[in-house]
């Protein structure tokens, strides 16, 4: 009797997978085009997609473009020919989309425009991102109140990284925290030796961490011979990494020359252990589960035909439109914080992965 049941239990089991799996694909399936397996961060998303449009009925064909734009576009362009029901992008370079877009529009297929804003087409349902300027924000309030706090009679030295110049996300993590350093940076409270600000001299392409690690280098070697580097800003967790390697490199965080303040964006693992080592002042903790399900509620909606719930519907133009928009909150990171930010509240990791 106990193996018959056993055996019955299993067969049941099987079969409830089994229309699991048919539900899943019962409303069809949904293109997924994400930037990169090389961030830790975008294959969170990509797994966190995948079972939020599960739970919601879809199937999802979830392709990685690898940091390269004709491999996403044609990507995108075997999705429209598979006949995918919506198209949720996080695009490489938000400028380049516009034909296979056009293309994906005439067939009634939705556009999600995922984290990263995709421009200069008006061929954009719909936008899920986290609230960058926020971003920024939090990482500028990082440094200006570690300045505030440590009293200083003196000018910090502070040095600027942003993010990829084609990444619209870049600009406005960028406008966040330029609107909180500006006046200090005014007043002369902190000082950029290099006098490198404007964007275009700052950014980091692809957010790419050795690219940054060669900057910082650079920066240490022409303008900091004498001199400390009080704070770097930095877009993103990435890009800190290569800050701090370099920073490492002659001399920094050792007894006798403490480390600047750094930021980030991201909360990655190896960060959260830097910060709470020291060596990183602050990341930023998005919680991609949370964009995640925003994103598979307005592509399901937006098939139904139901009203979507977007938060901002006035500050995403992508150059042709302004884009509807469903902003997540950031929560800034720091060593005080983390284990009950990450780890009691939200559950994101367990504390073993982060000692």
């Amino acid at each position: 009797m106990k193996l018959i049941t056993q055996a019955v239990i299993a067969v049941s089991f099987g079969a409830a997978l089994a229309a699991t799996g048919a539900h899943a694909q019962d409303k069809g399936t949904i293109g997924i085009s994400l930037p990169t397996k090389t961030e830790a961060r975008w294959l969170s998303d990509g797994q966190n997609m995948v079972a939020a449009l599960k739970a919601k009925g879809y199937a999802a064909n979830l392709q990685y473009a690898d940091y390269d734009v004709p491999t996403q576009v044609s990507q995108i362009e075997n999705m429209i020919t598979k006949g995918v029901k919506a198209l949720v992008i996080a695009p490489i370079d938000g400028k380049t989309l516009s034909e296979v877009l056009q293309n994906a529009s005439s067939r009634g297929i939705k556009i999600i425009s995922y984290d990263r804003l995709i421009t200069q087409t008006p061929k954009v349902d719909y936008y899920a991102t986290f609230d960058n300027a926020q971003v920024g924000v939090l990482q500028a309030q990082s440094i200006t109140s570690a300045y505030d706090r440590s009293g200083s009679k003196t000018p910090w030295n502070i040095e600027v990284f942003a993010g990829s110049i084609d990444d619209n996300n870049a600009h406005k993590i960028y406008g966040g925290g330029m609107a909180v350093l500006k006046p200090y940076l005014d007043s002369g409270k902190m000082v950029i030796r290099s006098k490198q600000l404007a964007i275009e001299k700052v950014s980091v392409y692809r957010w790419d961490g050795a690219t940054a690690q060669s900057r910082m280098d650079n920066l240490l070697s022409a303008f900091y011979s004498t001199g400390r580097v009080d704070a770097v800003w930095s877009p993103n967790d990435g890009v800190a990494i290569g800050i701090i390697s370099s920073l490492k490199g002659v001399g920094y965080g050792s007894a006798q020359q403490k480390m600047p303040v750094i930021t980030g964006q991201d909360a990655d693992i190896p960060n959260i252990k830097a910060v709470i080592r020291g060596d990183q002042a602050t990341t930023v903790f998005k919680d991609t589960r949370e964009l995640a399900a925003r994103t598979a509620d307005i592509v399901a909606d937006s098939l139904a035909g139901k009203q979507v719930q977007v938060n901002d519907t006035k500050n995403y133009n992508n150059g042709v439109k302004i884009v509807p928009t469903y902003l997540v909150a950031p929560v800034l990171v720091n060593a005080a914080n983390w284990k009950d930010v990450l780890v009691t509240r939200s559950r994101f990791y367990t504390e073993a992965q982060l000692k």
